[in-house]
């Protein structure tokens, strides 16, 4: 039912991308402006990314299977890193564009009527991009995440424009117009390294500092149940987190005593952290005794 959820989603946001684009060209259409030019090709840019995440959010619902044991959640990582890449290609796209409209400067039309048309979409995309990271702070969700702040740098860079056009329209410097495309461009380019960055990080599973402080937490409101435990890790891949421990038990434990221990431990984990997939390895006391005399002699 959640991955249901997320697709629907993440339709919602292709289609509405569709739509926000649409109403951008033709506000480029009326006006001639290469600063709304810029801010509708950034548009064909969400529309890819929203069916890369889409496509992402698809395979990532998928169980695990025999090629991935440990399921297909990374490639949500993936999608935010292709977003990225497609933000700083579309940047140097913008950035040619704008320089060839400094060398051939064009008349613009009918600014306040572009503008209005443009105020549009950027309604359109700012309630796209509040669901996206609505959901994306529910689920957990990285592709989600990623598309959600997209959009809003769409909305803050169309924003620019409209002031920008505005100066045009009362003092008629045209020149105005590339430099806004050029001001979106740095704009956008620092979204997509920050987001290649980010998803280059997680590639790298790297630990949960907030999940290991949980794990911990619980374990120590639970100390009665075993002697003590070690060897804590936790590495995150997509939205889950994969955790392994050691749990030193008593020797006189049975195998069935500490295997209800560690399915209780397993239990409370799950309920305070229901994205932590955990794997608990029984010790008895006398091995971890020997292990330490072991590495003391070492030593």
């Amino acid at each position: 039912m959640r991955i249901v959820k997320k697709i629907t989603v993440g339709v919602v946001a292709v289609l509405g991308g569709l739509l926000v684009f649409s109403v951008k060209f033709i506000s480029f259409l009326i006006s001639n402006s290469v600063a709304l030019l810029s801010d509708a090709l950034e548009s064909v840019v969400n529309i890819a990314a929203s069916s890369i995440m889409l496509f992402s959010i698809y395979v990532s619902g998928k169980p695990p299977d025999e090629s991935h044991q440990y399921g297909h959640q990374k490639i949500e990582e993936i999608s935010r890193l292709i977003e990225g890449i497609l933000i700083i290609i579309i940047s140097i796209l913008l950035l040619y564009t704008a320089f060839n409209r400094f060398l051939s400067p064009a008349e613009l039309h009918s600014l306040a009527t572009a503008i209005s048309v443009s105020i549009i979409a950027a309604v359109v995309n700012s309630g796209i991009a509040y669901m996206l990271l609505k959901e994306s702070k529910m689920k957990g969700s990285p592709a989600f995440e990623g598309d959600a702040k997209h959009l809003f740098s769409d909305v803050l860079s169309s924003i620019a424009i409209w002031v920008g056009l505005a100066i045009v329209y009362f003092t008629g410097y045209s020149f105005i117009d590339p430099l806004l495309a050029i001001g979106v461009v740095a704009f956008i380019t620092k979204i997509g390294l920050d987001l290649i960055i980010k998803s280059s990080n997680y590639l790298m599973d790297p630990a949960s500092r907030e999940a290991d402080k949980k794990i911990r937490e619980i374990l120590e409101s639970h100390r009665n149940l075993f002697s003590e435990y070690h060897e804590l890790k936790t590495r995150r891949s997509g939205n889950m987190i994969f955790s392994e421990l050691h749990l030193v038990v008593s020797d006189t434990m049975t195998v069935k005593e500490a295997h209800d221990i560690a399915d209780h431990l397993e239990i409370e984990i799950k309920q305070g952290l229901p994205d932590v997939n955990l794997t608990i390895h029984i010790e008895p006391e006398s091995e971890r005794k020997s292990l330490k005399t072991i590495k003391g002699y070492r030593r």
